[in-house]
């Protein structure tokens, strides 16, 4: 078992490591360096509608409801935010402009940089942060992983989150570690927000999420053993659409669009139409409360 999770993490940040290459590559255009970013307080609106983001990033917001999301987390101005395995900085560059222009404070906890993978994704993510300060503010990039210490000061944060991150913490064995550590950075009364690919409920769940999906009914149990009480659950980012059979997982969605099992050649005889007109995948919206 143990040698199959170590496989699994080795592929999960080969992945992570092609999108951290593409993102170091978009932070040396000088020309998005100059765009003016606000400065002062901004609505939540106004930044997921800021001309920094791009507009691939922009493409998607009918899929993951930015706005939606962090409003029923409970984001608000002025707090201290953990986003877990930032990535490329999608939601980072929501969150990171709204809470410096309103004295907010966000803590990135990415990938632990002992791995040459991973080494390229935080430091693309650094090269973000860098290309435009007054936009980002001042992040403070932690980690998360196998042997990670805390991902923020013990007791300091109002709202943990994180997106489609669990079965990928599960295929390395370290989602229990997840949630311990989201549940310890934790302010009482805090909000642990979780959007995650969905499995039909009813079935077996495969430890390691094989296909990306988690049933739903699994999530909470696992927030519940940690600690946490859940508040509330959202269909904000459902889509019915999606059969959950595809035949390289949940990948063979957009965006990532796989065409051929992970590691072999794109198969261009592919017919893909099936899967665009799916769309994205069907995702469950949870909040926990670290209980006062």
């Amino acid at each position: 078992m143990r040698s199959s999770r170590l496989s699994r993490r080795g592929l999960l940040l080969s992945g992570l490591a092609a999108g951290g290459a593409a993102a170091l590559a978009g932070c040396n255009r000088t020309d998005e360096v100059a765009s003016s970013p606000p400065a002062s307080a901004i609505t939540l609106e106004e930044a997921v509608a800021g001309d920094w983001r791009e507009p691939e990033d922009k493409a998607r917001d009918p899929w993951r409801h930015p706005a939606e999301t962090l409003n029923f987390f409970g984001l608000k101005p002025g707090m201290t935010v953990v986003e877990i395995w930032p990535g490329a900085g999608w939601y980072t560059d929501i969150l990171a402009p709204f809470l410096a222009a309103s004295g907010g404070k966000l803590y990135a906890a990415n990938l632990q940089n002992n791995d040459p993978s991973a080494a390229n994704v935080v430091e693309a993510y650094r090269q973000k942060l860098r290309s435009n300060p007054r936009l980002y503010g001042d992040v403070e990039i932690t980690a998360f992983g196998a042997t990670s210490g805390p991902m923020a000061p013990a007791g300091s944060a109002d709202l943990v989150l994180t997106a489609r991150n669990i079965h990928n913490w599960m295929a390395a064995g370290i989602v229990d570690k997840a949630f311990a550590d989201a549940f310890a950075a934790l302010k009482p009364g805090g909000v642990f927000g979780v959007v995650e690919h969905r499995a039909n409920p009813g079935g077996v769940q495969d430890p390691t999420a094989a296909n990306g999906y988690v049933e739903q009914a699994y999530v909470i149990r696992l927030a519940q053993e940690a600690g946490f009480l859940l508040d509330q659950a959202s269909e904000i980012n459902a889509n019915p659409r999606d059969t959950k059979d595809h035949p390289f997982g949940v990948w063979t969605l957009p965006p990532v669009r796989r065409t051929s099992p992970r590691g072999e050649p794109a198969d261009p005889a592919f017919d893909r139409s099936p899967y665009e007109a799916i769309g994205e995948s069907d995702r469950m919206t949870l909040r926990f409360i670290k209980p006062t």
